[in-house]
């Protein structure tokens, strides 16, 4: 496996913005009819835009935070889908960063800058909180572990080379235990089955007696026991994925309303661009759409300035700045998908168009997170001065 090696930050946008406009080409086909995304990941892959937040001394571009949130959206803007199947690489490349030995780090950035891509096996269902998890990394007896659990939503797993799987050790302790896709006793379902984000195959892996040597496994509950980005770091890629997906609906509207040969009824002028209500409409949504830009540059570099000068305070305030991102983010972007029909008559809802993509896209992506939670660590900060506090993983039986 081969990739390219992207060398700046004003390549990896570059790069992206490429990538943007292949994916955007195919993306309407893959929501009407999915099948596994292998030729775009791999595509992604031999790019190295997978590549880019690997530090510089390890061979990579060490891009920031605010570049990595517009490449991301960038990538989003093309197919959502398919950027979410990488948003948790971005993730667990950071975590590697963050807690693995220098020998780890040297492994698995090696492996990313080769073309490889790191899935995701983390959330469970069936306990009593989504940050509740039954799944066991024990000793083996022979120096090494065995790996046991059932993950759901695990987006990106279907094709990626690694899985990083969220489990306790035998001390209860929080760990990422990362194993070859391909490992004996590792089975991924093709079982997603969503009305929206349909190629993100966010489907179920099932672990079962998994050989995992002491080597990849990362002490992941090291990253509570100080002041971290980490999380806000997740929320800032999914932030990326609304405002690309607002970017997206916003152009097939404008495209749709241009191509229009009348204007809606009651409107007295000649063309559908020269109504006077759908001028006024796409003058708010277009300020609206620049606004989630700004605010997610804004997060992106609040996140730089916590990186460089890691103190609790600042820590909290890029976490809010995310935070403000994210929410208004999804309701600009619910806001854009919904009017795109208003905008462009009974036309727009035929089936061909495949319009009604970007807001069942938008619809799944964002019940991800409760909104009204982001808005809520905003306002606490703002009036209380409260600081947010971090999603612990818990061993199920202990919650």
């Amino acid at each position: 496996m081969t990739a390219h090696i992207i060398a700046s930050e004003e390549e990896a946008l570059k790069v992206a913005d490429e990538l943007r406009l292949f994916l955007e080409s195919g993306a309407a086909g893959r929501d009407r009819t999915p099948t596994p995304p292998q030729a775009e990941l791999d595509w992604l892959s031999a790019s190295g835009i997978l590549a880019i937040t690997i530090p510089r001394a390890f061979g990579g571009a060490g891009v920031s935070y605010e570049t990595i949130a517009r490449v991301f959206q960038l990538l989003s803007a093309g197919d959502p889908a398919v950027a979410q199947m990488v948003q948790s690489h971005y993730l667990f490349l950071e975590a590697v960063g963050e807690d693995g030995t220098p020998e780890q780090q040297a492994h698995f950035f090696g492996e990313i800058l080769a073309g490889a891509r790191l899935g995701n096996a983390q959330a469970e269902i069936g306990g009593s909180s989504a940050l509740n998890l039954a799944t066991r990394l024990l000793p083996d007896g022979a120096g090494g572990y065995r790996l046991n659990g059932k993950k759901y939503y695990c987006t990106g797993a279907l094709l990626a080379h690694w899985l990083p799987v969220a489990a306790f050790d035998e001390e209860n302790r929080f760990v990422l235990a990362f194993v070859p896709r391909q490992a004996p006793g590792v089975q991924v379902l093709d079982d997603w089955d969503s009305f929206g984000q349909r190629v993100a195959y966010s489907g179920t892996a099932i672990l079962t007696d998994v050989a995992v040597p002491a080597s990849q496994v990362i002490p992941h509950y090291k990253l509570f026991e100080r002041t971290a980005i980490f999380h806000s770091y997740a929320q800032l890629l999914h932030t990326a994925i609304d405002v690309g997906i607002a970017q997206n609906a916003l152009a097939d509207a404008v495209a749709t309303v241009r191509a229009r040969k009348r204007p809606r009824l009651g409107a007295a002028v000649a063309t559908a661009t020269e109504d006077p209500h759908v001028i006024l409409r796409f003058g708010q949504l277009v300020t609206q759409l620049h606004a989630t830009e700004l605010l997610l540059a804004r997060a992106g570099r609040a996140l730089d300035a916590a990186r460089a000068n890691l103190t609790e305070e600042n820590a909290a305030a890029a976490t809010v700045a995310v935070a403000e991102a994210k929410a208004y983010a999804e309701d600009v972007a619910l806001a854009i998908a919904t009017d795109i029909f208003s905008l462009s008559g009974t036309s727009s809802t035929e089936r061909a168009r495949n319009l009604d993509r970007h807001w069942r896209n938008i619809r799944t992506h964002s019940v991800h997170d409760a909104n009204h939670w982001r808005y809520h660590v905003a306002g606490d900060y703002l009036l209380n001065q409260k600081l947010p506090g971090k999603p612990v993983r818990k061993l199920a039986q202990d919650s």
